[in-house]
């Protein structure tokens, strides 16, 4: 079942350590840090996990009260859409500021919002700081929690707290079961005349203006007997030109289309091909395991190039999904379209591909048998059994006396295996290694 998780943004004025909040939640360096205000300038958009509860946290920029400068405007803006989206809000403030006048006039602007909301002093570093933070009171939003960001102090009782907020996770639509199919990229790549080209209609408003679709538009339609719902979505932009108004509200919603969908179609122009931003869109589809179509559109504008050439030019760049097929197509002159679903309704069966037990631990003996088991010091990685836990995306399940053993390479090395067994097309696999007992 596709599910929508819940979204919660982190906010507040510049440089109170929102940045340094996310990382730490998320585990990574998901964020930009620096010691100066600002430098958070979008959302940053990471999906977290904690207590076996999966949410998606948003990292905003600093939030003024007059804000005054194009870019202060449209960090306002950011920040005003994540507080629109989120189902609970983190509002951060900085110990060592005291209550500031900033602080006053976002938790006004969060009490009108009627949401949850969790009001983290951060910097406190040490126990000499813990007497500061009732002040914070005062603002109004219950009991403010002492958090260090940088250190990880009260960062898991905030998490807990955090968790029993969320609303339960609740399916995204109501419509009957069939393949979900998202249209991804930039914007004025030409998704939304290739979704009217798939219907052989004008079912969506189509405009050499880039940025005329604003939200995702689900259209279901019927291909030889199967459901299938269309997603067009609104183009992806690249960090730090997400425009005002309504559009601040299409990005979030573009990567929410990648998570509803079985198979994405990522829309590529012929005329520039895999910009930075084409690279960002397919490592977000990569990461959330869904199946994934290259679709270069716009072909009929680069006939002097091969598509023997263009291929290998993508397969380059996109090292990490050499599994997904590529189709050259002009949705304006409607060539090639008729490829498109078939190629779409094949990607979705490898996806629901079932092996059985017995010969999925017969193809990974076989690679253990020809392959040396990666070790640590004395300690040397053993298989001891596989199988196939889901489908949906493709998920298995090997049972390791320590997974910790477990080279990137060596995963990258069974995955290969598999798909060259399996096959799998046009879809990531999961691999789960489990330590035994």
């Amino acid at each position: 079942m596709i599910v929508s998780k819940p979204v919660v943004a982190i906010v507040g004025r510049q440089n109170v350590g929102k940045s340094a909040l996310l990382n730490r939640v998320s585990g990574r360096q998901t964020a930009i840090v620096e010691d100066l205000p600002g430098t958070t300038r979008d959302r940053i958009v990471t999906d977290v996990s904690w207590g076996g509860v999966e949410f998606t946290l948003i990292d905003t920029g600093g939030m003024e009260s007059k804000p005054e400068s194009s870019v202060t405007l449209a960090v306002q803006g950011q920040a005003e859409t994540a507080i629109g989206e989120a189902d609970v809000i983190v509002f951060v403030v900085d110990v060592r500021d005291g209550v500031a006048p900033g602080d006053w006039d976002i938790a006004g602007r969060l009490r009108k919002t009627g949401k949850p909301v969790i009001l983290a002093v951060n910097k406190v570093d040490s126990a000499k700081f813990e007497t500061i933070v009732g002040e914070f009171y005062e603002l109004g939003l219950g009991e403010p929690m002492a958090i260090s960001a940088y250190h990880g102090r009260g960062v898991a009782e905030l998490l807990d707290k955090l968790v029993s907020l969320l609303p339960p996770v609740s399916p995204v639509e109501a419509t009957p079961e069939g393949m979900k199919i998202a249209i991804v990229g930039r914007p004025n790549v030409g998704k939304s005349m290739l979704l009217n080209a798939l219907l052989g209609e004008e079912r969506v408003i189509t405009d050499a203006i880039a940025g005329t679709t604003r939200d995702a538009i689900d259209t279901p339609f019927d291909f030889e007997g199967q459901n299938v719902l269309l997603i067009d979505t609104a183009g992806i932009r690249r960090r730090g030109q997400w425009g005002g108004g309504v559009e601040r509200y299409s990005v979030i919603r573009a990567l929410r289309a990648i998570d509803r969908a079985d198979v994405t179609l990522l829309v590529l122009d012929a005329t520039e091909l895999l910009s930075a931003q084409d690279m960002h869109v397919a490592g977000y589809i990569q990461r959330a395991f869904k199946g994934v179509v290259l679709i270069v559109n716009k072909w009929d504008l680069a006939r002097a190039t091969k598509t023997a050439e263009c291929t290998d030019f993508i397969r380059g760049q996109l090292k990490f999904m050499p599994y997904a097929p590529v189709l050259y197509v002009s949705a304006k002159l409607k060539q090639g379209i008729d490829k498109i679903m078939p190629l779409v309704c094949q990607v979705y069966q490898e996806r629901m591909k079932r092996i059985p037990t017995a010969v999925v631990n017969e193809v990974v003996q076989r690679a253990v048998a020809a392959h040396v088991l990666p070790r640590k010091g004395s300690k040397q990685l053993k298989l001891l059994y596989a199988t196939q836990a889901e489908v949906n995306p493709p998920t298995f399940v090997f049972s390791v006396n320590d997974a910790r053993l477990v080279h990137f390479s060596y995963h990258r090395y069974l995955e290969n295996k598999l798909r060259a067994a399996f096959g799998f097309s046009g879809t990531p696999i999961r691999l789960v290694f489990k330590t035994r007992g």
